[in-house]
């Protein structure tokens, strides 16, 4: 009786408020979904955060110490992923970030070398542009996997202090120089000794995350992993 119930107020509900799948249209998802069934098995897993050595990790090889690092998918333009993370950084959609981050979290939970995680950390964004789009996406997908792996998430331990510009169309050499004096930390003492996942959307040559993550690691006692939804291929 009570299924039947439910099952009638989610058909008057989608009557009045259409759900429906972000890739193709489709209205045959379940309530909480962003994807169908057959948009979700479009998306390409990389399997990257159970398997040490893997193409995240090799990027901080000779740059940064990182315990371990991973992306869930691989990204590319146009593709239906891209169509995803658009829709959370430029069109306000957290849920997609929501969505993304919770299959983020479910990989990090299935994989043992991110057991002793202390707590998550978002990359942070410029204050402007944060102000500017409403939140930061890194921040919604941190919320996300925190909701998983049962850990906190500290927002504001580090800060991006200089507006920078964007990276899209510059070589890693660019990229880094760009990134330079960016990142700075505004509370060591909630750091120190702790196990830090460091979280983005999407890494391309990594000089944004090696930034950031260079900062974190001056301090005394701390371990840095790096988690992003998207690896650019």
């Amino acid at each position: 009786m009570i299924k039947a119930i439910t099952s009638y107020l989610d058909d008057f509900s989608h009557l009045f408020f259409p759900h429906n799948c972000i890739g193709c249209g489709s209205d045959t998802l379940p309530r909480h979904a962003l994807l169908c069934t057959q948009c979700f098995q479009q998306l390409p897993l990389t399997g990257f955060f159970s398997k040490p050595g893997n193409p995240i990790e090799k990027i901080f090889y000779g740059r940064i110490k990182v315990t371990a690092a991973g992306s869930v998918y691989y990204f590319s333009k146009e593709s239906l992923l891209h169509q995803i993370i658009v829709e959370l950084k430029y069109h306000g959609n957290r849920n997609a970030g929501m969505y993304l981050g919770k299959l983020m979290g479910n990989e990090i939970a299935m994989a043992e070398r991110f057991n002793d995680i202390d707590i998550i950390v978002p990359l942070p964004l410029n204050e402007k542009k944060e102000k500017r789009r409403g939140y930061n996406q890194a921040t919604v997908i941190a919320q996300a996997i925190a909701e998983i792996i049962n850990k906190p998430v500290f927002e504001r331990v580090v800060a991006r202090n200089i507006f920078t510009e964007t990276q899209t169309h510059k070589n890693r050499i660019s990229r880094w120089q760009n990134m330079e004096g960016v990142f700075m930390i505004t509370d060591a003492e909630l750091l120190e000794g702790k196990h830090i996942l460091l979280v983005d959307d999407v890494i391309t040559t990594g000089a944004t995350l090696e930034a950031c993550g260079s900062e974190i690691l001056k301090i005394q006692g701390t371990k840095l992993s790096i988690a992003t939804i998207a690896y650019t291929i």
